[in-house]
């Protein structure tokens, strides 16, 4: 009777005698083996159940109003009835069909319900736990197991041979000091992770993605901007980034317990759609919770300064997000608080969209090293960062500006280093047609930024030979990719054509700012 069963399928049995004694039975039948199976707790088979939608306790309840009072303990030794004996033979049966060497709780659940006439499956059919619902529940439980298997195998072989000093993947603290930054490791994650099919590889693949993230990241306290990176760390965030957007279509909970229980506080000078909606469900994603602060609630730097508004935050929350006028501001709040500060926008930099931008172009183009990148109009915020972030990655940056509005030589000084040392190149012009030409990426931005709203006419006549339109994109590649941070003004810095062309992926652009985001926070606030 008891060849193959497994330890849980026998104390289910155990407790089946158990319930049947208690209630003075003479014979164990299928509704003493359903009590059993729901007292045996994370089994197999009541995660099926769970997954079907099935209440335990509403189980227990529909059992026991089907059965008679309990009379005492039974005298004679119980033995299976029937229909009982029934649900075991046709467990085994299940067991062979599903090609499994043992017999488990998932198995005595298939012959409670397909033995269809006793107690049990009366009340199982009942709550709607047909057999073949139970049974389709039941592959995929075994299909995911198996797939969880066969990653985690792999994965500790892989990170044992990029970190020989570890003895345990899964779950325990490691010291990575002084070894190689596991991205390769990252990079093998990034790679499954768009075959997941499973909720629970979803899970432990996302789970031990950010815990390789902030080894390789230990050093960043804070995201004031895309310099605060080295080539290594951006790569670590682009992947993680990459590894959230494919295991959230597994499972919108694959995340929750990243970081469960923190706060991000956000401090908004200027008004955002996609900034504040990426991260504060960026947030709720990861398991934590995003407090708005809108300009009128702290008035920073007036009713307060920077600094004490920095150190009244860490006190309340895990971390802070800041979308500002000024860059000084995103350094004083970093130099006053103890928690991370993120960079949500300034005058200077926009470092989150540069995460978000390189994602999209790797999402399309299969990578981003090596591509032409056009950026034409004002060398702001958005240009500084999208030129910082594709030097390091190796890319060919050209920015076309207007004499006057070209993009702050301190900072091309840096991207252009950067791209020196990882075989690319950041380079400036004047002629938008120069930089369009053979472009694999053709990006721009509005004209007047938020602020320069009186300088808007005068920018329209200066900036409009930079337009991106059918003329200018007709010099670049074919298959050529157009991208906005947005909101985007159609006839002005971009045409409709272009805009909302086949060549657009402006709003996997836009969509990709709350993968990149999650990344930062699940990294910094970790």
């Amino acid at each position: 009777m008891w060849q193959r069963f497994t330890e849980r399928a026998q104390r289910i049995m155990r407790n089946a005698y158990s319930e049947a004694a208690r209630r003075g039975a003479k014979q164990v039948g299928t509704e003493h083996l359903l009590l059993g199976l729901i007292q045996e707790g994370e089994c197999a088979a009541v995660r099926v159940l769970g997954q079907l939608g099935l209440s335990l306790e509403q189980i227990r309840i529909d059992v026991e109003r089907r059965l008679p009072p309990a009379e005492g303990h039974a005298d004679a030794e119980l033995t299976l009835s029937p229909r009982a004996e029934s649900v075991a033979d046709l467990a085994y049966e299940e067991g062979r069909r599903l090609a499994n060497n043992y017999l488990g709780t998932e198995h005595i659940l298939l012959g409670l319900v397909r033995e269809a006439d006793g107690v049990a499956a009366r009340v199982l059919i009942g709550m709607g736990a047909e057999y073949e619902r139970v049974r389709r529940e039941v592959i995929l439980r075994q299909e995911g197991d198996a797939e969880l298997g066969a990653f985690t195998e792999t994965l500790r072989q892989r990170i044992k041979r990029h970190i020989p000093s570890l003895q345990d993947t899964m779950g325990a603290e490691h010291d990575f000091t002084g070894e190689e930054p596991p991205t390769d490791v990252l990079r093998w994650i990034a790679g499954q992770s768009e075959k997941v099919r499973t909720v629970s590889t979803a899970y432990e693949a996302s789970r031990v993605a950010v815990e390789l993230a902030r080894t390789t990241c230990r050093e960043v306290t804070d995201l004031r901007g895309v310099t605060d990176l080295s080539r290594e760390q951006l790569l670590s965030l682009l992947l993680l980034g990459r590894i959230f957007r494919h295991t959230l279509k597994v499972s919108q909970t694959a995340h929750r317990e990243i970081l469960a229980g923190q706060t991000l506080a956000m401090i908004f000078e200027k008004p955002s759609l996609r900034t504040r909606v990426s991260f504060e469900t960026g947030m709720f994603q990861l398991g934590g919770h995003a407090i708005y602060l809108q300009p009128a609630d702290i008035r920073m730097g007036e009713r307060e300064p920077v600094a004490d508004v920095a150190r009244n935050l860490e006190r309340f929350a895990n971390g802070i997000m800041a979308r500002v006028f000024s860059h000084q501001t995103i350094v004083d709040l970093a130099n006053a608080a103890q928690v991370p500060v993120i960079n949500g926008l300034c005058d200077r930099e926009h470092p989150c969209q540069a995460l978000a931008d390189l994602m999209t172009i790797r999402q399309h183009r299969g990578q981003v090293r090596g591509n032409r990148i056009a950026y034409l109009g004002d060398g702001n915020n958005v240009a500084h960062s999208l030129a910082l972030a594709a030097a390091k990655i190796g890319a060919h940056v050209v920015l076309a500006s207007p004499a006057g509005y070209e993009a702050d030589s301190e900072i091309i000084a840096l991207a252009q280093a950067d791209a020196a040392a990882a075989g690319g190149s950041v380079t400036l012009t004047q002629d938008p047609a120069e930089a369009c030409k053979d472009a694999d990426v053709i990006y721009t931005d509005v004209w007047a930024s938020m602020g320069q709203e009186a300088e808007a006419a005068a920018r329209a006549k200066l900036f409009a030979p930079y337009q991106v339109n059918e003329a200018l994109t007709a010099l670049a590649k074919p298959n050529y990719l157009f991208m906005h941070c947005l909101p985007a003004h159609r006839g002005e810095e971009v045409s409709a054509a272009v805009m909302d062309g086949p060549n657009s992926v402006v709003f996997d652009q836009a969509e990709n700012r709350l993968h990149a985001q999650k990344a930062v926070l699940a990294v910094l606030l970790g």
